[in-house]
């Protein structure tokens, strides 16, 4: 609706400052001329906004006009009230903050949309953390958040998985993202895109230098590429397994990262046939965990890695070394 896309402008402008109508255009899905169409409709409603032309020109308000209207419909005043990840406040050290926000927003609500935040806020509860995921180490995220802040390069000490030894890198940070309960810091390494696990970093210090990233170049689009790259990361190894039926479900979660493709249980026989893909021979080794409610058909260098790990368990547990 008209009505809804003018004050969509009007708070893109109050937030940004000067935006130029290609971007609002972009943003709010609609062509160039009608973004200037709803700057003259703005305009003549006695909103002081402004246009100008050129290289470096844009849209702006007059300075110093503000205004507290919200035009919050009723999903809207829902939405603010869904707390997706509540740890991650936490972890930030805003969580008091999120709290006062929430208490402001609501006041500020149109009456009639009090009652359903309120609701919402009590009834409804997104926990971002996976099943079974276990702890989860501690990570000190002070540094990181203010790096991130304070748009100022970073020294970190981090140790990779696998390895015991920390090294040494100087960062450019984009951001902080929280995903499945785990941060992780999004930062350049020599103008190329680098994912560093929060509860790795042994040591973080901020440095003079301001950061460098690259122009353009926003946090989600470096997320974006940087999950591709490990959603899409080479298998190399391709295994073709048969899951009983009534523990294909638990199996999809816990191995979704090795699966390829869906699984077809289509037909109602016992078992399921399913294909993943590892990068090495040693990680097929975590389809022990099912016991007899998995096994591997091909190929036979993972049934047979399979076996003597079974065996090796088998001689612990009997007492033959």
């Amino acid at each position: 609706m008209k009505s809804d896309r003018l004050l969509s402008i009007l708070l893109l402008l109050q937030t940004r400052g000067r935006v130029t109508a290609g971007e609002l255009a972009e943003r709010l899905e609609v062509s160039v001329r009608t973004i200037y169409r709803d700057i003259e409709a703005l305009s003549a409603a006695g909103v002081p906004v402004y246009a100008e032309r050129g290289r470096h020109g844009g849209i702006e308000l007059l300075a110093g006009f503000r205004t507290d209207v919200t035009g919050l419909t009723a999903d809207e005043s829902r939405a603010l009230f869904v707390l997706a990840a509540q740890g991650a406040h936490a972890a930030l050290g805003l969580d008091a903050a999120l709290a006062s926000a929430l208490r402001k927003v609501m006041a500020a609500l149109p009456a009639p949309h009090r009652p359903a935040a309120d609701v919402t806020s009590r009834r409804i509860l997104v926990d971002a953390t996976r099943w079974l995921g276990g702890p989860r180490p501690d990570a000190d995220l002070d540094a990181l958040r203010d790096a991130v802040f304070a748009d100022r390069r970073l020294l970190l000490r981090y140790r990779h998985g696998g390895t015991g030894e920390a090294r040494t890198y100087t960062v450019d940070p984009y951001g902080l993202v929280a995903k499945a309960g785990v941060w992780y810091l999004v930062a350049d390494r020599r103008a190329k895109p680098r994912l560093f696990r929060a509860d790795r970093v042994r040591s973080a210090r901020l440095l003079d230098a301001p950061v460098r990233r690259r122009p353009g170049v926003e946090l989600a689009d470096v997320w974006a590429e940087l999950r591709r790259r490990v959603e899409e990361r080479p298998g190399g190894l391709d295994v073709t397994a048969r899951v009983r039926r009534d523990r294909l479900g638990l199996f999809v979660r816990i191995m979704a990262p090795w699966l390829a493709g869906r699984p077809d249980d289509s037909g109602d026989g016992e078992w399921v046939t399913v294909r993943l893909s590892y990068g090495v021979l040693g990680e097929a080794r975590g389809l022990l965990q099912f016991g007899d409610q998995v096994e591997v058909v091909s190929p036979p260098e993972v049934r047979a890695e399979l076996a003597r790990a079974a065996a090796s368990v088998t001689r612990l547990y009997a007492g033959e070394g």
